[in-house]
């Protein structure tokens, strides 16, 4: 897989996927979302709401919320919750 565009950002980086075909937005999503550091965050705008991706997402144990964006497709933005003390 080769490298895909992410804007570093505060704490929180972007990840736009909404030019990219099935299956592509769900991977590349994925993959960034499993390198996410505990209390790291990302921005990830999709083509469609991503029913699969959230699905996936809350089996790997980072918060997700969508956004419907007003020029189509959405932003969902992902959490890995800080570890705790007795992590």
């Amino acid at each position: 897989m080769g490298a895909f565009p992410v804007t570093a950002l505060p704490s929180t980086r972007s990840l736009d996927l909404r030019e990219l075909s099935a299956p592509e937005p769900l991977i590349r999503a994925l993959d960034a979302a499993r390198r996410l550091q505990p209390g790291e965050a990302l921005e990830v705008y999709t083509p469609l709401v991503p029913g699969p991706l959230l699905e996936l997402l809350g089996e790997e144990g980072v918060h997700a919320s969508v956004t419907r964006l007003d020029e189509g497709g959405a932003c969902v933005r992902v959490h890995r919750p800080p570890l705790t003390p007795c992590d």
